[in-house]
């Protein structure tokens, strides 16, 4: 059989939590069905550590997709004339993107649909492209899989999708997440914040983040505590306006916030495993890779009482209210103040990161692709 794949997102040192999902799942397929031939989409020349076997064969389809233009001529020209080409029998997309104009079976795995109910969480050309297309791409693809129980029946009530459609694949985590010792963790925090211990916030800064409620969290935390505790923020800068910098502009203790900007994983690993908690009061997520990141670290975690982020922490977290700071900075005042709640904390993520792994992704996502090659055929 002949796969195709949209892998436009991998991309060496740049990814984010699609990215990733693409990397985990793709490689272990590939790795496990060696019968089959794989032909990988880029947008770009790939580096050589994505070609994962000698059953992949790199395509690289013009143009480079990073606007909303660009993603159309990709996907509905590019993409749909590979398909034809290179006899395509399926055609999985790790990201809410597909060709309209083929008749290719295909598997589109929608991690979320965040933007059907926040209008101010992406570029307002971003935004009116997905809200255009993204309802469309749902009903033409063959199958859809998605991350969590609570995106399956967003996109069934949002969408109109029947579930029987839709496959969950729960996200994994990175196999190098694990906790450091005492003397590798004073390293870290002597390298990147000034010797103390610290929260970690990690996530590509944009809105629904919610960063501007840590900040000011955080600020809240500090003056009535008086720990020297710092704030490490890791990730990509995309906005930096309205209340998140309104938020850091009013800070007391603006100078205990530390921002590392974008992390490759070998840093990002030790940056979790030095943390002492994990702060992601995210506004929304389809899962949550961070949290399963933190429970692999041992490291606390407290996040959001909405969304996904119940369903994937379970009793393993402190559940807050995203946009309430005062009950936020409590937890962080709890979580860094109690050995005991640490303990707890730590003990319960020890025993729930075991229900994730990559390795059952691949395995579910590669029975989602049967069940499309299946449909595709009957139909």
């Amino acid at each position: 059989m002949r796969i195709g794949v949209n892998t436009r997102l991998l991309l060496a040192g740049k990814m984010d939590g699609i990215g990733w999902f693409t990397a985990e799942t793709i490689r272990r397929i590939v790795l496990a069905h060696p019968e089959h031939d794989f032909y990988f989409f880029f947008d770009r020349r790939p580096d050589p550590g994505f070609i994962y076997a000698s059953n992949v064969h790199p395509v690289v389809l013009c143009p480079q997709a990073r606007h909303p233009l660009l993603w159309f001529l990709f996907f509905e020209g590019s993409v749909a004339r590979a398909l034809r080409k290179y006899k395509i029998d399926l055609f999985l997309s790790p990201e809410c993107y597909m060709s309209l104009r083929s008749k290719v079976p295909t598997l589109m795995v929608i991690h979320d649909i965040n933007y059907e109910h926040s209008k101010d969480n992406l570029k307002s050309s971003h935004q009116r492209y997905m809200a255009f297309f993204s309802p469309k791409f749902a009903q033409h693809c063959t199958r859809i899989a998605t991350v969590s129980e609570f995106s399956k029946k967003d996109i069934v009530d949002t969408y109109k999708i029947s579930p029987d459609k839709i496959d969950v694949v729960y996200d994994g985590a990175h196999v190098g997440y694990h906790p450091l010792d005492s003397v590798l963790k004073q390293h870290v925090r002597n390298d990147y914040a000034l010797g103390c211990p610290y929260f970690i916030f990690v996530g590509t800064i944009i809105k629904r983040k919610n960063l501007a409620t840590v900040l000011t969290a955080f600020d809240s935390f500090k003056n009535k505590s008086g720990s020297e505790m710092k704030l490490v923020v890791v990730g990509h800068k995309v906005w930096w306006q309205d209340e998140l910098k309104a938020a850091f502009d009013c800070m007391k203790h603006k100078e205990d916030v530390i921002f590392i900007g974008r992390a490759n994983s070998d840093l990002l690993v030790n940056l979790m495993g030095a943390a002492e908690a994990l702060v992601y009061p995210s506004l929304f997520e389809g899962f949550g890779i961070p949290i399963i990141e933190a429970f692999h670290a041992e490291v606390p975690v407290i996040t959001s009482n909405c969304t996904s982020m119940p369903e994937v922490a379970g009793d393993a977290a402190l559940l807050v209210e995203p946009k309430d700071a005062n009950m936020l900075a409590s937890a962080m005042q709890a979580v860094s103040s109690d050995a005991c709640l640490r303990e707890e904390l730590i003990e319960k993520g020890r025993r729930r990161r075991d229900l994730f792994s990559w390795d059952k992704t691949a395995e579910l996502l590669w029975d989602s692709m049967m069940k499309t090659m299946e449909i595709g055929t009957r139909g």
